[in-house]
């Protein structure tokens, strides 16, 4: 997915603290609302990340960039960390909802007129993977209702796993438009060198453990072998696995 995202679409892959404060995790939104699902190391006050959107959208807090330093294409893969309380705990048995999970995370740095033009790259970025991959997915545009406490607009990616017959979020892609931004003072200055809020957005490209769920339901044979799809096998240097 690195590879992919690198080569054909042109991201910048950086690599960044998965412990991170509270500063941190308020500026992209997840505190104070979702505090109770996060991990918390109680004796230094940080944070376990629960996905590198927040360590990456961080990356410019506190900062003014130029005109022309816009727009920005980062791409992380890190171990992401949930709690999962409430009534998802009880999910939490076999691959489909963890703890402890890695995953690629897309972030984009865009200026305000252009996020929603981004978006629908965004999206297509994600689906890219999938494509390669040969899986059957759908794209499910969310309702305000369904909204996080920060997004403005989301597209959730759900692959199909055969097995259990039914669709698995994979990816979820958002414009937090200034949101982020205004929290975390995250500005650059237009070309008129007036100080503004960029737009932020961010997508998932993608989750492993419900893409690893897919590939095997979906690649699997009566005999329990396991073709590899023809996009990664030079990673295994095999065409399948006994």
């Amino acid at each position: 997915m690195l590879d992919f995202h690198i080569q054909k679409h042109n991201y910048k892959e950086v690599s960044l603290p998965i412990l991170v404060n509270r500063q941190t995790m308020t500026g992209t939104g997840q505190l104070p609302k979702l505090e109770d699902d996060m991990y918390h190391v109680t004796e230094d006050d940080l944070f376990l990340v629960p996905t590198a959107e927040v360590s990456v959208t961080n990356f410019y807090s506190g900062e003014i960039l130029s005109y022309d330093k816009l727009p920005q294409k980062f791409i992380s893969y890190s171990p992401c960390f949930r709690r999962e309380a409430g009534s998802y705990g009880k999910e939490t048995k076999g691959l489909q909802r963890v703890h402890q999970f890695n995953k690629v995370e897309m972030v984009r740095f865009v200026k305000p007129e252009n996020s929603y033009t981004v978006l629908e790259e965004m999206v297509k970025d994600a689906e890219d993977i999938l494509i390669a991959l040969g899986l059957h997915y759908r794209v499910v545009k969310l309702a305000t209702g369904d909204l996080s406490f920060a997004s403005a607009k989301t597209y959730d990616l759900e692959v199909w796993a055969p097995a259990v017959e039914k669709y698995l979020e994979v990816s979820s892609v958002s414009n937090f438009e200034d949101f982020q931004a205004r929290r975390a003072s995250i500005r650059f200055r237009n070309d008129n060198g007036k100080v503004e809020f960029m737009h932020t957005l961010n997508g998932s490209g993608l989750a492993t453990p419900r893409i690893f769920i897919a590939l095997v339901e979906t690649y699997q044979n009566k005999d329990g072998s396991i073709n590899i799809p023809e996009v990664l096998q030079p990673y295994l240097n095999n065409q399948k696995i006994l």
